[in-house]
């Protein structure tokens, strides 16, 4: 463990890293969260936390570097995430915000003497390796970026780097008119007690399992490896039944046919095309990996990092309640 406890967050007022923030300050960390602006509301953070707004994209080497100095630990809990649709191409957008952003920090938190740095990424890089006949990196650009995201991470010298790759996440940011991005998906829950959704399934974590996750790894956790945090595997239809009882519901969830799942997928990917635009995951080539059972052991990277899982049942409920929030503006 390094020797200094005080950590940075890049991305630490988003919804990990405002988790992320409150698990360290209760394990006695100090805390640097640095966010975009506008600043949060007073009260949103413990008083141990300093909170730093600036886009470290417009700062300077030498700003961040004194930033960094006097760290023991940085998380990187920023970037661009596969809901992002950008112009074409979109690879260059991803590789900037995922790979070349991470690439310069770990630079500059090197000359500041941070030891360990602790990576946010996806469970997508995860199956990449665990199904190389999917070709997920090479067909998917926001996927190719999390591949290159930890290699760059796990490999570099000078720092002890490792990544979390996360699955679906569940829980709440406690701030006024903030949406989970499960919101279009909890307003057809609530449409019909008849459901119609797509086979497969994936692993599912509440988000103060992966705030604990973050704060173990940056005390415990081994240089240059990937750790693949889950919590509970659910089949898609049973993920919806658990989100409906969890608001003392009850729905039935038919399977939809494959081929219509990649119809609709190939419409919406023509839609984009007409438009200039490029999502994250190529969505002619999605279906495979939205339909398999993308499944994690839970107990592998939380008996190695030593870590306790927080109550998935209580963050559906908290990600319930935060899509009844009306949004602001």
């Amino acid at each position: 463990m390094t020797s200094r406890k005080r950590v940075c967050i890049i991305g630490g007022t988003g919804f990990l890293g405002y988790h992320a923030a409150q698990e360290f300050a209760a394990a006695g960390w100090e805390v640097t969260a640095v966010g975009l602006p506008p600043a949060p509301p007073d009260g949103l953070f413990p008083p141990s936390v300093r909170l730093v707004i600036q886009d470290i994209q417009q700062a300077a080497d030498s700003d961040l570097a004194a930033l960094l100095a006097g760290h023991g630990a940085l998380v990187f809990a920023a970037g661009l995430d596969d809901r992002v649709t950008p112009r074409r191409p979109a690879y260059p957008k991803f590789h900037a915000a995922n790979v070349a952003s991470l690439e310069r920090l770990i630079r500059l938190a090197k000359e500041a003497g941070v030891g360990r740095l602790i990576v946010l990424g996806s469970y997508f890089a995860y199956f990449d390796r665990l199904w190389p006949a999917l070709k997920l990196a090479e067909r998917h650009p926001y996927i190719r970026s999390r591949v290159e995201q930890a290699r760059l991470a796990t490999a570099a010298s000078g720092i002890e780097g490792m990544v979390l790759e996360l699955p679906y996440i569940f829980g709440a940011l406690p701030l006024p008119g903030w949406r989970p991005l499960w919101t279009p998906l909890i307003q057809y829950l609530r449409s019909s007690r008849t459901l119609f959704y797509m086979k497969g399934g994936t692993a599912c974590v509440s988000a103060l399992t992966v705030g604990r996750a973050i704060v173990a790894a940056a005390e415990r956790g081994q240089a240059g490896v990937c750790y693949p945090i889950g919590q509970e595997n659910l089949t898609w239809e049973q993920m919806l039944t658990r989100l409906a009882a969890a608001e003392g519901r009850q729905v039935r969830v038919l399977p939809l046919p494959g081929w219509l799942i990649q119809f609709a997928l190939h419409i919406a990917a023509l839609l984009h095309a007409l438009t200039g635009k490029e999502g994250g995951l190529n969505l002619r080539h999605f279906a495979a990996l939205q339909t398999a059972q993308t499944f994690l052991d839970p107990e592998a990277s939380r008996q190695a990092l030593g870590y306790a899982f927080g109550d998935l049942d209580e963050a559906f409920r908290d990600t319930l309640t935060a899509c009844r929030t009306p949004s602001v503006g």
